[in-house]
C-alpha cells in the first residue's frame, strides 16, 4: 500500500532512505535545514516543504533522521515544528539519549497525539542505499508494526526492543562495539605502520581469522588511503560515545574499556577532526598519516 509520508533530515543517511521510500511507491514530503540537500531529491520525486509542520500536515507517518538532540527538538517542537500537525506516529531515526527520547515522546503526545517511536539504525550509508539497515525500535508494539511496513523500504530488520527509549539504548550498545572496534583498528594500523609493515594489506592478511569483521574490511582501506566520500564523522561518533558514558554512569555500569575509546575520540575532536571522516580517528595513534582529503557529501 502506498502512503503519504513526511521525512525531515535528508543528509548522509536520510537522502538514501527517502529514495528507497520513493522507489517503493510512496509519496514523500521532505524538509531539511539545508534546503539545497532537500532540493537534490526533488528530481527523484520528493515534494519539498518549507517547514517541518508543512511536511507533516496530513501525514499519518513522520520520519526524522537528524544530527543530534537539538536538531530533533527544533524540528519537532520549534515554532514551525512537527508538533503542529496531528497524526498517528513519528519515527525518529536520530541517535539521541534514551531519557531525551522518553521526554520528547511525552511532549509530542500531549501536543498533537502522535506516538513517538525511537528507531535508530545501523548499517551506514551503504546499508541505507541497499535497503539493508538494522533498525532498533522503542515504543508501542502496534505503532511499530504500523510504521515497519514503511521502514522495510530501507531496513532488512526492524526489532522492537521495548518501550520508548529502548531503541536508543540498543543503539548505544551498538555504538559501544562500533566505536571500540574502529578505535582498535586505528591502533592496529598505527602499530603496523610504525613497525615497518604495510598496514594497507592487514584486511587481506586477517581475512577469515578471529580479527576479521565488516568493520575491519571497511576501515583498513579507509585508514590507509585517501577517501572521497564521508562515511560518518568523528563528531557524530563522539556524540554517541558521550551518550554511552552517560548511560553507563546512570546505570552504575563500569565500562573500563570505554574510557580509552572516549579519550581517543575527544583527542581527535580537539585536533579539529570533528568534521572529518570517522576513519581519521587513526590520526590520534598515527599523527603522521596524511591529512583528511576534501570529502564530498553524497547527500
Amino acid at each position: 500500500m502506498s502512503a503519504t509520508l513526511a521525512f525531515c533530515g535528508t543528509g548522509l543517511m536520510g537522502a538514501p532512505m527517502v529514495r528507497r521510500l520513493l522507489a517503493a511507491g510512496h509519496r514523500v514530503r521532505i524538509w531539511n535545514r539545508s534546503p539545497e540537500k532537500a532540493r537534490a531529491l526533488a528530481a527523484d520525486g520528493a515534494e519539498l516543504a518549507a517547514t517541518p509542520a508543512e511536511a507533516a500536515r496530513g501525514c499519518d507517518g513522520v520520519f526524522l533522521c537528524l544530527t543530534d538532540e537539538r536538531a530533533v527538538q527544533d524540528t519537532v517542537f520549534g515554532a514551525q515544528g512537527v508538533h503542529h500537525a496531528a497524526g498517528a506516529w513519528l519515527v525518529d531515526h536520530s541517535s539521541i539519549a534514551p531519557d531525551t527520547a522518553r521526554q520528547f515522546a511525552s511532549q509530542l503526545e500531549q501536543a498533537c497525539g502522535r506516538v513517538w517511536i525511537d528507531a535508530p539504525v545501523s548499517g551506514g550509508v551503504a546499508g541505507a542505499q541497499a535497503g539493508t539497515l538494522s533498525i532498533m525500535a522503542g515504543g508501542p508494539a502496534d505503532s511499530i508494526d504500523a510504521a515497519s511496513r514503511y521502514m522495510r523500504a530501507y531496513g532488512s530488520r526492524v526489532t522492537r526492543m521495548g518501550p520508548v527509549g529502548a531503541g536508543q539504548v540498543a543503539k548505544l550498545c551498538n555504538q559501544t562495539i562500533v566505536a571500540s572496534t574502529v578505535n582498535a583498528i586505528a591502533e592496529a594500523v598505527a602499530l603496523a605502520q610504525r613497525s615497518g609493515i604495510d598496514a594497507a594489506v592487514l584486511n587481506t592478511a586477517l581475512a577469515g581469522g578471529w580479527a576479521d569483521s565488516t568493520l575491519l574490511q571497511i576501515f583498513i582501506p579507509r585508514m590507509t588511503a585517501p577517501v572521497d566520500q564521508l562515511l560518518g564523522t568523528v563528531a557524530t561518533m563522539l556524540k554517541d560515545v558521550e551518550n554511552v558514558a552517560a548511560l553507563a554512569h546512570a546505570t552504575g555500569t563500569e565500562l573500563a574499556g570505554l574510557n580509552g575509546v572516549l579519550a581517543s575520540y575527544r583527542i581527535a575532536a580537539a585536533q579539529g577532526l570533528g568534521p572529518a571522516d570517522l576513519s581519521d580517528i587513526v590520526r590520534v595513534a598515527w599523527p603522521e598519516r596524511p591529512g583528511p582529503a576534501a570529502l564530498q557529501d553524497p547527500s
